[in-house]
Formats: structure tokens, sequence, C-alpha cells
């Protein structure tokens, strides 16, 4: 089935891509709807139209874009053919570097979901793209490491995140750096968790005869 042209995601994308040109120097506001509108490359009904809950709206869209986006690469470059490790990498990896051209935008939502009242946002938006990147993955746990698996990689990816925020590396290498190191924590954990798991198991059972 062929996309709609006209469809309600396309037109999401065409308003906050004419916001996103202003939102650097006005924020994730009025005045940056408003700019795009005085640039012409909207107009006032389109952004009501697309974002009825304005600005918080388009942040959401932006985020759910961008985690799309990610998963449909890492299809696309078959990642669950990767270890596991790897896979991550590459989805955390994929994530930050499809909105580098917007870094400003994205400093700009962090402020604005830090913001108490817009908590519950924030925590669906995270939890929104660590699941993503796990499902694309080809994770396909369903007891209580699909919950464990998606803390774990929310911590690595929110670090990650701010890390990023303030790199200036060549080509992001020091954050390339930073997540490998976070990555080799979580294996650890994971690493530990096994062996006490299997601890527990012997107590309980007792040594093999």
């Amino acid at each position: 089935m062929i996309d709609d042209p006209t469809g309600p995601d396309v037109l999401r994308d065409r308003v906050l891509d004419a916001v996103l040109a202003h939102v650097a120097f006005d924020g994730w506001s009025q005045a940056a709807i408003r700019s795009a509108v005085s640039a012409g490359a909207i107009v006032a009904a389109e952004s009501v139209l697309a974002f009825p809950a304005g600005p918080v709206g388009m942040i959401e869209w932006h985020s759910l874009r961008a985690d799309r986006r990610v998963a449909a690469e890492m299809e696309r470059r078959g990642a669950d053919g990767l270890k596991v490790r790897d896979r991550i990498t590459l989805g955390i990896r994929l994530r930050l570097e499809g909105v580098t051209a917007e870094r400003e935008a994205v400093r700009r939502a962090i402020f604005v979901l830090a913001f108490p009242f817009n908590a519950p946002l924030a925590a669906k938006l995270l939890y929104r793209t660590v699941d993503s990147i796990w499902y694309a993955a080809g994770d396909t746990a369903t007891d209580f490491n699909f919950y464990t698996k998606r803390g774990l990689l929310a911590g690595v990816y929110s670090a990650t995140l701010m890390y990023w925020l303030n790199d200036r590396s060549d080509d992001g290498s020091a954050t390339w750096a930073f997540l490998a190191r976070r990555i080799d924590d979580v294996m650890r954990i994971e690493k530990l968790k096994s062996r006490v798991q299997g601890f527990g198991a012997t107590w309980r059972t007792g040594p093999a005869r």
C-alpha cells in the first residue's frame, strides 16, 4: 500500500521540519511556530491541525520519528545478525547520529521535558526509544528480563545522550568511546547476575552428584 502523500504523518513532518529551523533560537515554543509561519514555511492553521498539543506534541513526534528511522535502518543493515552488544551499540549510535544536525533542538527538548508536569511524557519517550531499539535488535523476552533489559538500556542511553550533547570531538569519537564503556559495564552486570542466579539454583537444589 502506498503511503498517502497528504496524510497526517506527512503534515506533521512538514510542520515539524519548518519549526525545527527556529527551535535553536526560540526553543520549543509558540515563538518558533510563529517564526515558521512568518517565514512562509507553513500557515498557522496547519500547526494547530498537526499538533493540537502545541510544542510538546512536536517534541513527541520528533522523538517518535527518530525512533522509527532507527528501527528501519537497523532492519536494513540486518542488525539481527550481529552480537547483542553490537546491536544495541548500533541502535544508540544511529539514534544519536540521526539527530546530529538537530542537537540544539534535542537539548531544548530535554529542558522542556525536565519540568515536573512533563515527567510522564519524558518517561514515555525514553521507554519508547529503548523499547524500539530492543525490538529492532530482535529481543523476544517476555519474562522479567523484558523489563530489566529496558531499564539497563535506559540508563546507558540517557548517560550517553547527555555526554553526546556536550561532545565536541571529531566525528563524536569521545561519545562512542563513552558508549562502549557503558556497554561494558552492563555486560559485567549481566555476567554477575547470571552467576548469582546459578549460585541460587545450586543453593536451592544442592550440588550436582
